[in-house]
């Protein structure tokens, strides 16, 4: 076995666990949640992986979100790594709580003294993949991806640079643009140089426009309006803008009332495993 137990509950009929495990592209270990459907017992399931946003951990989705009871259903395993690494030992990592520790922004980090450590692109495409199909009866041919805020920006960045790996992907309030936001332009100057050039392998807005092959069933995006991020750091209107220009099928769903914290995560989570059960599950 690659993976420790670090605990377990009872939920919806499966299992909700904590693993932890040597990250060989973070160089350090990492931990991870997994909610294990009934259905697990007994054959190998879909999976999808979620990425959280800025400050959460791999607890903060399946305690927050209420995920479990609809990938119960769907029959759907639920995967959410951490958001950065832990314990790298970098001076000031956890001086800022949008750069660093838990703001790993899934990218591979080419600037020290984070390139040594902060490969989260590397480590959730690679390390956590090959560790979820090696040690848990996960399908590799049915995963999904899907994220908020920074995760968000992480899921369709992903998802539209590895077609072969996510079968299916949205988001929540995601970081659409991060070259032309506060957050997205701090963090990539910070791992990966001045060099903005280098910023659009990161950029969901850029990426879709020459992405190699099509969500054929379309990226869904949930943005509440009464997001306080909405008009700085997430436009999601370059997103829309850019997928639609390169025939990208995309459903932007904006709410009214609507914030960008969990209440709203899990009033619409429901609907987002049923957009990526209808791949998945096919």
């Amino acid at each position: 076995m690659m993976l420790e137990l670090v605990e377990e509950h009872r939920c919806w009929g499966g299992v909700q666990r904590t693993y932890k495990h040597d990250a060989k592209s973070i160089g350090l270990p990492m931990r991870f949640s997994v909610f294990l459907p009934r259905q697990a017992s007994f054959a190998k399931v879909p999976a999808l992986f979620y990425l959280a946003g800025l400050t959460c951990t791999e607890e903060t989705f399946p305690i927050k979100a209420g995920a479990q009871r609809y990938a119960a259903e769907h029959g759907i395993a639920l995967i959410a790594p951490d958001t950065s690494p832990r314990g790298a030992g970098v001076p000031n990592e956890s001086a800022a709580w949008d750069f660093g520790v838990g703001a790993g922004f899934y990218v591979d980090a080419t600037q020290e003294p984070w390139s040594r450590n902060y490969r989260m692109y590397s480590y959730v495409t690679r390390d956590l993949r090959e560790a979820v199909l090696t040690d848990l009866p996960v399908r590799a041919d049915r995963l999904g991806i899907f994220g908020h805020s920074m995760g968000g920006h992480g899921a369709l960045v992903l998802a539209l640079k590895n077609p072969g790996l996510y079968k299916s992907v949205s988001a929540f309030a995601p970081i659409s643009a991060p070259s032309q936001c506060p957050w997205g332009v701090k963090a990539f100057s910070g791992y990966l140089g001045e060099n903005r050039e280098l910023w659009k392998q990161y950029d969901a807005s850029e990426l879709v426009v020459n992405a190699s092959a099509r969500f054929e069933a379309g990226i869904l995006i949930d943005q509440g309006l009464a997001d306080n991020f909405l008009a700085t750091q997430l436009h999601p209107e370059i997103f829309e803008a850019a997928a639609k220009q390169a025939g990208q099928p995309v459903t932007v769903r904006r709410h009214e009332g609507y914030d960008h914290g969990y209440y709203f995560i899990s009033t619409f989570i429901g609907e987002h495993i049923a957009h990526h059960a209808r791949v998945l599950c096919a």
